[in-house]
């Protein structure tokens, strides 16, 4: 398992965290799945006490979960699977098909579109990284609970 760091992008070494809950969306073959993965994440969250109005890392998870799903639809062959899985952190796990770890491209170009998803993904989230499996693999981003209840602004 590999995690990124935020704002260093070096790899480090982190253990499972405890799980109290667990949701699965299966996603392969769905048309909107985009869609489907925040209005299934909007209700885990608001289910789990974590999206009210006015919590900016609420509205912050539900731009991590659009952007790893696309990045899995653009670049990975699709999505297979959305995981959430809830407890001292909220991680948000994306499944494909493939065992091609993504890579964050060097230098976007501000103003202009791709190559700022994982960025977007370093930047909302407290750690992100992958892990492959028999069958592919899963790009994961991972916020502290305590985010989520205090209802304070991101941007850390």
């Amino acid at each position: 398992m590999e995690t990124i760091g935020p704002g260093t992008g070096d790899p480090l070494h982190a253990g499972p965290s405890p799980v109290v809950q667990r949701r699965r969306l299966a996603l392969s073959g769905v048309r909107g799945h985009v869609a489907k993965g925040r209005d299934f994440t909007r209700q885990a969250l608001q289910d789990w006490g974590w999206g009210w109005d006015g919590n900016a890392t609420a509205e912050d998870t539900l731009l991590l979960v659009s952007e790893l799903l696309t990045n899995a639809s653009l670049h990975a062959g699709g999505c297979i699977e959305l995981a959430l899985s809830a407890g001292e952190v909220l991680r948000i796990e994306v499944f494909d098909g493939t065992t091609t770890l993504p890579h964050r491209h060097p230098s976007p170009q501000r103003g202009l579109p791709g190559g700022h998803g994982l960025h977007i993904v370093e930047r909302l989230s407290d750690r992100w990284g992958t892990h492959t499996h028999e069958n592919g693999k899963a790009v994961w981003a991972e916020i502290e609970a305590s985010r989520l209840t205090s209802g304070r602004p991101t941007g850390r």
